[in-house]
């Protein structure tokens, strides 16, 4: 068996330690392909340079910084959750030079968007790199990126306008700049675990899939990134925020759920709010990583006035921030646990960030004024791009400089291109009949009525035409049916039952985990909770229905049979926490392919270790995000394939 070596810290490391909690989903997800990453990897933004500064200027200031903020000298390790602090100089400033005929909008928009798709090292050099645009050889602007597993959006922000005061001569703050690593003696494990039971236990009481079936196209092909920006809407929102004595944050969300409560008719679903997590005076000067996410659990009553519904959503959110400290790693893995349990996929309705990436992300493909906007209000870009869906609705606000921008990110089968762009446009207006008095009442029935062959199952929306679709992609099913019933087995709750007419030998058991399989990939689709089979050829009137419902099914176990899937387990067992006794990498045919990777109790923070495992047994395909879902170990095995041979050049071969 080969093991991969223990990390060791480089000599210019002044010390070493882990990844905090919230570190760790972004140190998982910068090995997420590119395209299906939610965060935009490396974050960017840049500030004008004041006159008279030189380029030497510039380098002083960022060299200034480096010895300031650890952040800017951290790097990680790449198979563990581990990162190393260098000194301040260890390697040289990432600084770069651009001639450019003119510094305006336009050329600092591009200009950034070009760095930001640079790629950043964050395991052998510093993890931001800067470029200073030069005009006729003076520098006009300074353009900084930064890899959100060591510096995150606020960061990049403190960033930028620290370079900026130093620039124009103003002093360092008075706060000392805290690493992450100076606050992991802090975090009490005892208050992680409680926050982890809080946030499942609020998962699992939620419904699903609550936008998919009140609009969008039915192919859900395409994926909407828009921007609204709105000057008027800013003294509209400050004023309703006085009057109700809570932030403008909370005044948008509770807005935000407003709009789903009267679009949809759902009352009781969850928002997933990311947060900068820097309530201490002696944080808000840090560059690290300190924005995660919280769970808001949004409870809603019909008839409700504004001033009610923002009171609710205001104590959601200060219950959720309370439990704001949990291990993203054994949280991924309970989820997916309790996901593969209950056969359906809990997606958040609204994912809600107070602070919105920056706007060279979101290059408009053409331009869409807001309706009745007056000159110099707000205007609205919006680009498709065929690329995957979203699974729920992102809104990301940003409030400055007198404008408030809402970046909106959405997916053809939530709400399709006019529907997305009347989003942000409907917002505004709803803030501006507020700030003019009006209680704005939750409607007690939808004004949208619900897209035809989705169907409202205990555990959220369903789409039965969409399970018949994942059933039929099983060997040996011939045709297959699903529909609600509530009076089978005497069980008066309604669920799904599928009658499949199938080749002999097929099992429910078989079917139920097939479904399972697919969670993460299709959106809208649960596993039924009765198998009703009828056996194809003679005899094949009497229907076979087996005596257990979805959530008592005892799938057996199943040992590894290919090489492929013999390689996965072994990598398995080799990760797996404590001594795993019965599946050593010795005894592969011990870890049980039926089972997905989080019930082997294997957290996001050790697939980068799996998946060089993986390759080291000669084998490649799987991607990092898909080791984090539901599927069992056999689903995974099938898209394993044999690395490409490679020629050797001497020494020893890295993963």
């Amino acid at each position: 068996m080969n093991r991969l070596p223990e990390p060791t810290p480089s000599a210019a490391a002044t010390r070493s330690g882990p990844l905090t909690w919230v570190q760790q989903w972004h140190w998982f997800e910068r090995t997420v392909p590119a395209r299906r990453r939610v965060n935009p990897t490396p974050l960017a933004d840049h500030c004008h340079v004041p006159p008279p500064a030189t380029v030497a200027d510039v380098h002083v200031a960022l060299a200034a910084l480096t010895a300031r903020h650890e952040a800017l000298r951290t790097t990680v390790d790449p198979l563990r959750p581990v990162q190393h602090v260098h000194r301040a100089d260890w390697a040289p400033l990432p600084v770069d030079h651009l001639d450019v005929r003119t510094v305006d909008a336009d050329t600092l928009e591009a200009a950034t968007a070009a760095l930001a798709a640079r790629p950043i090292d964050p395991e052998r050099n510093p993890p931001w790199r800067a470029r200073v645009l030069l005009e006729a050889g003076r520098p006009r602007a300074v353009l900084l990126a930064a890899h959100h597993v060591v510096i995150d959006g606020w960061g990049l922000a403190v960033l930028i306008n620290q370079l900026h005061d130093r620039l124009r001569g103003a002093g360092a703050p008075a706060e000392a700049s805290q690493h992450p690593l100076d606050t992991i003696a802090a975090q009490a494990p005892e208050r992680a675990s409680a926050a982890e039971r809080e946030w499942l236990t609020r998962l699992a009481g939620n419904p699903t899939g609550v936008l998919a079936p009140f609009g969008g196209t039915d192919d859900g092909a395409g994926r909407h990134r828009l921007q609204h920006r709105s000057a008027g809407t800013y003294d509209d929102l400050h004023r309703v925020a006085r009057r109700h004595r809570v932030s403008p944050e909370v005044v948008v969300l509770a807005a935000l759920a407003h709009d789903v409560a009267a679009r949809t008719g759902e009352l009781r679903f969850l928002a997933s709010v990311v947060v900068s997590n820097r309530a201490r005076a002696a944080l808000r000067n840090s560059v690290g990583v300190r924005a995660l996410t919280v769970p808001v659990q949004i409870d809603l009553r019909p008839g409700a006035a504004f001033c009610e519904v923002v009171a609710s959503v205001a104590a959601a959110s200060a219950a959720a921030y309370r439990h704001g400290q949990w291990r993203p790693a054994e949280l991924v893995a309970a989820q997916a646990r309790m996901d593969r349990r209950r056969g359906v996929v809990t997606v958040p309705t609204i994912e809600y960030n107070c602070y919105s990436w920056p706007r060279d992300y979101l290059v408009p493909g053409y331009l869409v004024p807001a309706p009745d906007t007056p000159p110099g209000g707000s205007t609205t870009w919006i680009r498709s791009a065929p690329d995957e869906p979203c699974d729920t609705l992102y809104v990301d606000l940003g409030l400055d400089a007198g404008v408030v921008t809402l970046d909106v990110t959405v997916g053809d089968h939530l709400l399709d291109a006019g529907q997305a762009v009347a989003l942000p446009v409907r917002l505004c207006a709803f803030l501006r009949a507020l700030a003019d008095g009006a209680e704005c009442p939750v409607p007690a029935r939808p004004r949208a009525p619900a897209t035809a062959g989705w169907w409202r199952a205990p555990q959220g929306w369903v789409c039965p035409a969409r399970v018949e679709e994942v059933l039929r992609g099983h060997p040996g099913v011939l045709d297959v049916t699903v529909a609600p019933s509530g009076d089978a087995a005497g069980e008066g709750e309604p669920h799904l039952v599928a009658h499949a007419r199938t080749a002999p030998g097929v099992t429910p058991d078989e079917l139920h985990r097939h479904v399972l399989d697919h969670l993460d990939e299709v959106p809208g689709i649960a596993a039924p909770a009765r198998y009703v089979l009828s056996p194809a050829g003679p005899g094949s009137d009497r229907p076979y229905t087996p005596t257990t419902g979805a959530g008592t099914l005892r799938i057996p176990s199943r040992p590894p049979t290919t090489d492929a899937e013999r390689a996965l387990a072994a990598a398995v067992a080799a990760v797996a926490p404590g001594d795993p006794p019965d599946g050593s990498p010795d005894r592969p045919d011990a870890v049980d392919m039926n089972r997905c990777l989080a019930d082997h109790g294997v957290t996001l923070v050790a697939v980068p270790r799996l998946l060089a495992l993986l390759h080291q047994f000669g084998f490649t395909g799987i991607a990092s995000d898909e080791l984090a879902g539901t599927a069992s170990l056999g689903h995974l095995a099938t898209a394993l394939e044999p690395s490409p041979p490679r020629a050797h050049r001497g020494g020893d071969t890295s993963p």
